[in-house]
């Protein structure tokens, strides 16, 4: 029997579905990224096996879309996942899936949504966040989600670095390229937080990313901010096109995917 519908079993499940779109959080320490993949333990590849648990649908018929398909390693506050289920207790099935992921994986909310809606294709706009402890010693409670510069980092620097980034550019040197993809994306945010104590936060909102895109611009922006660059030398390097400009990558540990815009449902 499946949460779904008590009276069936899972060798036939119920043909009635509708979407479901799911908010996920995950520590993705422990994850080869997102996407599923044989034989690697992914974030999708969790949150299939306890949908075919509380469904009793073949894996086959789970279809996944994720609004950010992020690497190993990094997190998620507030991953979007739209998939196809029967209709019934979406609460329940919510905690039925909390149930058997959590706590690296959580389903912070769940809401039915029309057909045509798609965490990809739907989404307006993604934000990231890049977590920094700057201090001369680590702090082991964030050494799982944050990079540990120990080097002094200029605050006025970064900011000042990080300004060129917003709007339209083409993001070549900043991007590790995948085939024939265009890398030009519109940053509509790029900002630094204030520090909480030792703590530094970049937060960047783009309509869509590329691939490495996030880690190269802070592991840049940290040559920034130790005075190794000039915060004006990042325009250049934007303008240039040329991936060996920024060759340093930030890890990805202290990468999240913070939040996913959509547009208000109509009424």
């Amino acid at each position: 029997m499946t949460l779904i519908d008590a009276g069936s079993s899972a060798s036939s499940p119920p043909t009635d579905r509708g979407r479901l779109k799911l908010v996920v959080a995950y520590d993705g320490t422990d994850f080869h990224g997102f996407a599923v993949q044989r034989e690697v333990r992914t974030v999708g590849g969790v949150l299939t096996d306890a949908l075919v648990a509380a469904t009793g649908l073949p894996p086959e018929a789970l279809h996944l879309v994720c609004a950010g398909r992020t690497d190993a390693g990094v997190h998620a506050r507030g991953q979007v996942v739209t998939v196809d289920v029967p209709d019934g207790d979406d609460e329940a099935l919510r905690r039925a899936l909390n149930g058997m992921t959590a706590p690296e994986v959580v389903v912070r909310d769940v809401a039915r949504v029309p057909a045509d809606f798609d965490a990809r294709h739907s989404a307006r706009w993604r934000r990231y966040r890049y977590t920094i402890v700057n201090s001369a010693e680590p702090d082991p409670f964030l050494a799982r989600y944050a990079w540990w510069v120990p080097l002094p980092l200029d605050l006025s620097l970064l900011r000042l670095g990080a300004d060129p980034f917003v709007g339209e550019h083409d993001f070549a040197a900043f991007c590790r390229r995948a085939g024939s993809a265009t890398t030009v994306r519109r940053v509509l945010d790029s900002c630094w937080h204030p520090p909480d104590g030792e703590v530094l936060r970049y937060e960047i909102r783009a309509k869509a990313f590329c691939w490495q895109m996030v880690r190269a611009i802070v592991g840049t922006l940290v040559d920034v901010g130790t005075g190794r660059r000039r915060p004006g030398d990042m325009l250049a390097v934007l303008r240039s096109g040329d991936r060996a400009q920024a060759p340093r990558l930030a890890p990805a540990h202290g990468l999240c995917l913070w939040d996913v815009g959509y547009d208000a449902p109509s009424r």
